[in-house]
């Protein structure tokens, strides 16, 4: 698309438009999403902000390189279909990037109306809404179309690939190497679909409503879903070949709950973020069998960690029931991970927030977790991540309630696929190494999303899935034409 038609000034004095949400004290008795609907002018006239900038640095910013000028004129003249098209040619899913995305990091926080000069009385106006309208268009047309919307899909080209979990890297690498004509199979060790995004993201932040319409759709192109099965457990990357695949792609995620390793940790009520989490949020028909026993929280919750994994933990505690949620991280709030967006609906919510301090163990009763003991902190200099260093003040020790604790304090990759992969090597955290783009060093055998980066965003490890997919072909192509080369030589 070539240059839009833009007067710069008019648009930078358009106002930020409202984007309505439930009232903290009805959505914490309900598990339905923060962010209500937008209406069409709303939507419209929101779009109507975009500069339509040549070098469009939203566009830049963003890991799949969404067309957002192009899809943000097209809303505004009344497109939205169109519009929506202009994400999906970048996007698989832009209902839910639009929704879990960091945008105030990525391309929200690239916009040029974000920090653009205005008149005094008009004050400063945060950037173009981006997140909240690619949810919208998405969410529009699929409502309209009553189903998610087709794509073209080339002949079959007589491969099979397997694809190694269902989350986002893996739902996406699957799609598009059915699009290009390729049998594929997803094995997911969970008993449903979808990985981080069904057995991750608490309902508020996405209604499970979405995916199950994508893995529908993906269903509809002929992948095949083998749930309950566990590579490394039920079956290795050689049991796959042999099956008949011609080419693996590996993406477990990093699934592993990182621990703290202090006294206490294995006492009942103390709980890794993951197991909390789907416990909290889903049917125990979505869950194994020995996850399913009904959860209850108790008065006093104390959550440890710093980044959204532990905003998603405290905000599910208070639709729990719990009275009192606390959020213990060992630094202050300038050094959070996570996002502003997710602190503010938390704090909202009435969670209450423990900066400088750090658990040195968890003290129980007939074993069950009663309190957390805390270790106030001070920062010194900065450590490895850039971030300045939390030090313990010495003999500052205090005790929370807790009747349940939560740890969210990072993720590790899962060793057991690694060991049922010989030939594929493992880095750091248990995390696949890579040989070259995205295949392994055992030839066929590929992997991306947070199996090589480590716990990540769903965009980036969407865009993971795309590129491997494009590799695979390419993989899958070259090993055709030495076949013929090989017969051509006979």
């Amino acid at each position: 698309m070539g240059a839009l038609p833009c007067d710069n000034h008019r648009r930078l004095l358009i106002p930020a438009q409202p984007s309505p949400k439930q009232d903290p004290a009805t959505r914490v008795h309900n598990w339905e999403e923060v962010y209500l609907p937008l209406d069409l002018e709303t939507a419209r006239r929101e779009a109507e902000r975009c500069l339509h900038c040549p070098d469009a640095p939203c566009q830049q910013a963003c890991p799949l390189h969404n067309s957002i000028p192009e899809a943000l004129y097209l809303l505004e003249q009344g497109d939205v279909l169109g519009a929506a098209q202009t994400f999906r040619r970048t996007s698989n899913f832009p209902e839910m990037c639009g929704r879990l995305c960091p945008q105030e990091a990525l391309c929200e926080g690239a916009c040029v109306v974000g920090f653009a000069i205005r008149p005094a009385s008009l004050g400063p106006q945060p950037p173009v809404q981006i997140g909240r309208l690619e949810a919208f268009v998405a969410d529009y047309q699929r409502q309209l179309l009553g189903r998610w919307p087709p794509v073209e899909q080339a002949p079959p080209t007589g491969y099979a690939v397997a694809v190694v979990g269902s989350g986002p890297a893996g739902l996406v690498c699957a799609e598009e190497l059915a699009k290009l004509g390729h049998a594929v199979t997803v094995y997911e060790a969970w008993p449903r679909p979808g990985g981080v995004l069904r057995y991750g993201i608490p309902n508020f932040k996405m209604r499970k409503e979405i995916l199950d319409a994508y893995i529908a759709h993906l269903e509809s192109l002929g992948i095949r879903f083998v749930c309950n099965t566990f590579i490394g457990q039920h079956l290795t990357v050689d049991d796959l070949f042999q099956a008949g695949y011609h080419a693996i792609f590996l993406a477990p995620g990093a699934p592993v709950g990182v621990r703290l390793n202090i006294p206490g940790e294995e006492l009942a009520g103390v709980f890794a973020a993951t197991e909390f989490l789907v416990r909290g949020n889903l049917a125990p028909e979505e869950l194994p069998p020995s996850m399913r026993q009904p959860l209850r929280v108790g008065r006093h919750v104390v959550v440890i960690g710093g980044g959204d994994t532990s905003m998603d933990c405290v905000r599910t505690a208070i639709r729990l029931g719990a009275e009192s949620v606390t959020l213990v991280y060992r630094r202050t709030e300038a050094e959070m991970m996570g996002r502003e967006e997710e602190r503010r609906h938390a704090r909202e919510e009435g969670v209450r927030f423990l900066f400088l301090a750090a658990p040195t163990r968890f003290i129980g009763e007939e074993g069950r977790v009663v309190a957390v003991e805390l270790q106030r902190m001070e920062l010194g200099p900065p450590d490895a991540s850039g971030r300045r260093r939390p030090v313990p003040i010495p003999g500052a020790l205090f005790t929370l309630p807790a009747d349940t604790a939560v740890v969210a304090v990072g993720y590790e990759g899962e060793e057991e696929v690694i060991r049922a992969a010989p030939g594929v090597r493992k880095g750091g955290k248990n995390l696949i190494r890579l040989r070259e783009g995205f295949q392994t060093h055992r030839p066929g055998v590929f992997a991306g999303g947070d199996s090589i980066k480590g716990a990540d965003l769903v965009v980036t490890a969407a865009a993971d899935g795309r590129q491997a997919a494009q590799a695979i072909h390419q993989y899958l192509l070259s090993q055709a034409k030495a076949v013929t080369a090989g017969q051509l030589q006979r």
